[in-house]
C-alpha cells in the first residue's frame, strides 16, 4: 500500500500542470507519443535520487532500479511502487506490446517488455520527456499541492 495520494489531478490541476509542459512532453505525455532514442535527457543519469512523472510528481522509479538496456531510453527493473504504474495492453503500430503510464495522472511513460535484468525480468522503458528527477536527499515534487505523504520513505529505499 503506498503512502502516496494517487487521487488524479482535478480538471484545473490538470489545465494549469498542461500549460506548463513543452510540446514534445505534450506528444508524449498527453498523445502517447516516443521521444527518439539515444537523445533523452536521463538516459545517461547516474545520480542517485528518485524520477517522477513530469506531469503529476508521483514517484516512479528508483535511480538504484535503472540499468543500461542499450536501447536508447532510460530503462528500469522495478517500480518505485507497482501502484505508481498502470499497465494497458497497446496493439497500435501491429504489434502487441505493454504501454506503462502514470496510475494518478494517466500520462503516457512508455512500455514494459519481459527482457529485463534480474530480480524481476523486466524491461520499463520509459521517455525521458515523462520524467522528472529528484537527487537524493532533495525534497519529491509537489506538482498537486497535497503535502508531504506521511511516513515518505526514503528516496534510496
Amino acid at each position: 500500500m503506498t503512502v502516496f495520494d494517487l487521487t488524479p489531478p482535478s480538471d484545473a490541476q490538470r489545465r494549469d500542470i498542461t500549460a506548463t509542459l513543452s510540446a514534445d512532453e505534450k506528444r508524449v505525455l498527453l498523445e502517447h507519443g516516443t521521444e527518439a532514442a539515444f537523445c533523452g535527457v536521463f538516459l545517461d543519469n547516474h545520480k542517485d535520487g528518485v524520477y517522477t512523472c513530469r506531469f503529476c510528481g508521483l514517484p516512479l522509479f528508483r535511480s538504484s532500479a535503472k540499468f543500461d538496456s542499450g536501447t536508447g531510453w532510460p530503462s528500469f527493473f522495478k517500480p518505485y511502487d507497482d501502484s505508481h504504474i498502470r499497465l494497458i495492453r497497446d496493439t497500435s503500430y501491429g504489434m502487441i506490446r505493454t504501454e506503462e503510464v502514470c496510475a494518478r495522472c494517466g500520462s503516457h511513460l512508455g512500455h514494459v517488455f519481459p527482457d529485463g535484468p534480474r530480480p524481476t525480468g523486466d524491461r520499463h522503458c520509459l521517455n525521458s520527456v515523462s520524467l522528472s528527477f529528484t537527487e537524493q536527499g532533495d525534497p519529491l515534487p509537489d506538482c498537486l499541492q497535497r503535502g508531504a505523504p506521511e511516513g515518505q520513505p526514503d528516496t534510496d529505499s
